[in-house]
């Protein structure tokens, strides 16, 4: 039982070690993006310099994807983005702009759709929180609106902003089950240790 605690305690060391690998790898590769978010005098998030607008991407995350933030990630004192939270919320300021944009759509020629006829002409076209998958590609202004909007650089930027946050969670998730294994094998020993003080103990005549 101690041989099994003592494999046990060095199984949780050996993760600790290499969960802080990646913790430090993570921070360099965030610090080397240099990814800021932005805070008023007050510590208060704000986008745009506006805290309602960082309250309606905090609503976004929190209520529309579900996401449950961690309130001490977000630090004015270190406004870098490096943590599961931050990124989250990074990735949230990027789609909610894009959800929320207004896109000009040129219609070359006369077109006709559904029974709606385009002259040529510029439209506006307001996306009005329609993800990639949820626009018309056949319609003349939904289908440009589309690729204008979701362009190639904010799905990346969103993918990219997901492997960090996935990236961050995983070292989390990493720590605790080495903090686990540690305890388990401590145990083992304690309980290993016991078991031979018992069995040696002289008994009394």
């Amino acid at each position: 039982m101690v041989v099994a605690g003592l494999v046990f305690v060095g199984l949780g060391g050996y993760a600790f070690i290499k969960t802080q690998d990646g913790a430090r790898s993570l921070q360099d590769f965030s610090a080397a993006q240099d990814v800021r978010l932005t805070y008023n005098d007050q510590g208060q998030l704000t986008d745009r310099g506006k805290t309602e607008g960082a309250e309606a991407i905090m609503k976004l995350l929190t209520e529309d994807w579900g996401y449950p933030i961690i309130r001490s990630d977000l630090d004015p004192n270190d406004p870098v983005v490096n943590t599961a939270s931050e990124y989250m919320y990074e990735m949230a300021t990027i789609t909610y702009h894009t959800l929320n944009s207004t896109q000009t759509v040129t219609v070359a020629d006369h077109t006709d759709y559904n029974g709606v006829h385009y002259m040529p002409g510029e439209y506006q076209f307001a996306i009005a929180g329609r993800y990639w998958s949820q626009f018309d590609r056949q319609d003349p202004l939904q289908g440009k609106a589309r690729e204008q909007a979701w362009t190639g650089t904010a799905q990346a930027l969103i993918a990219e902003l997901g492997v960090g946050s996935v990236t961050a969670s995983t070292i989390q998730l990493g720590v605790g089950v080495a903090g686990i294994a540690a305890a388990l094998g401590a145990t083992l020993v304690l309980l290993g240790s016991g078991l031979i003080w018992a069995v040696r103990r002289p008994t009394a005549d």
